[in-house]
């Protein structure tokens, strides 16, 4: 079987199109606000804030960059945060590389938090809370880069439409290659609450995410395991790796005929020889990643746009 490579374009135009119609549907004729804040000099990271400079502005969303010395950069948020004018907010991470980054996460409102970062978001995703109201009418956000990733499986058929919704990953095995707080733990949780076997991989173990049962039936599980990387390649139906490294690189040889291979790293974590065993490979999520913050910088206007 030929290795098909995502057109990630054509699925981040899909949810511009979506886009475009909510701002019209909205009558947002002045373009929601999205401000951008760079505290850093990772060239990922200003490469993304170009793309995303670019994208809004094919929309018709307003995009302001701002770049602060990280000291200043809490005291920053929270002027933003309470500007009516400003209707999302992204900072781009790592600041400080520490502890410090999710302090920031939660300076940042739920009423702006495009990236769906801050506590009530991440609370609600690691326990698959889908909503904000017990009407199930508002949705919570989700955080961005992971959303893309689900976005992608879901445009290659990966989730089964014939299973219920939220189980619709039932009996396949992915593994994620990096677990942080930004991407590979909320997605690795994501696709277990979706019912996917995960293997969340990170620099010295590897922990198994799951559906839980009983009670905890809604929502994942994490345990430890004994496995190694190598261990869980061969039988992983989906490898996603976003390793911040160009020295690093899946190994191919490892990865089962068939399986569907997805990047999010800024330094391609496969090879060229992937091309050979897969049979859906995305070398590069950006284009979507945009899309979802573009949507959930929608979301959040109908959401609190009352509030103002």
């Amino acid at each position: 079987m030929p290795c098909e490579i995502v057109d990630v374009g054509e699925i981040a135009d899909s949810f511009r199109e979506e886009i475009v119609a909510a701002i019209k549907k909205e009558d947002l004729n002045f373009g929601p606000k999205l401000v951008g804040f760079l505290s850093n000099s990772d060239p990922t990271a200003k490469t993304y804030s170009a793309l995303t400079a670019q994208s809004c502005l094919a929309v018709g969303i307003h995009y302001e960059l701002r770049h602060v010395d990280k000291e200043d950069l809490e005291e920053k948020i929270v002027e933003a945060n309470e500007d009516n004018s400003v209707h999302g907010i992204i900072v781009y991470y790592p600041v400080f590389n520490s502890r410090q980054d999710q302090y920031l996460q939660n300076v940042l409102s739920a009423k702006k938090d495009v990236e769906g970062l801050c506590h009530k978001y991440i609370y609600n995703m690691y326990h698959n809370v889908r909503f904000l109201d017990e009407g199930k009418e508002i949705k919570s956000i989700i955080p961005c880069t992971p959303l893309a990733i689900v976005k992608i499986l879901e445009h290659i058929a990966a989730y089964n439409r014939l299973l219920p919704y939220g189980n619709r990953l039932h009996g396949r095995v992915i593994t994620v290659i990096n677990r942080s707080e930004v991407v590979g733990r909320p997605l690795a949780a994501l696709l277990a609450n979706d019912g996917a076997k995960v293997f969340s991989v990170d620099i010295n173990d590897v922990q198994e995410f799951h559906r839980g049962t009983g009670l905890q039936f809604s929502t994942h599980e994490a345990k430890n395991t004994s496995y190694k990387m190598t261990d869980v390649l061969p039988f992983s139906d989906v490898v996603i790796s976003g390793v911040p490294s160009a020295n690093f690189k899946v190994p191919t040889e490892l990865l089962k005929d068939g399986v569907i291979a997805i990047n999010f790293s800024g330094s391609n974590n496969f090879g060229d020889d992937v091309k050979h065993r897969a049979s859906f490979y995305a070398p590069a999520i950006g284009k979507i990643t945009i899309a979802m913050l573009q949507r959930n910088l929608i979301r959040l206007y109908q959401n609190y746009r009352d509030d103002e």
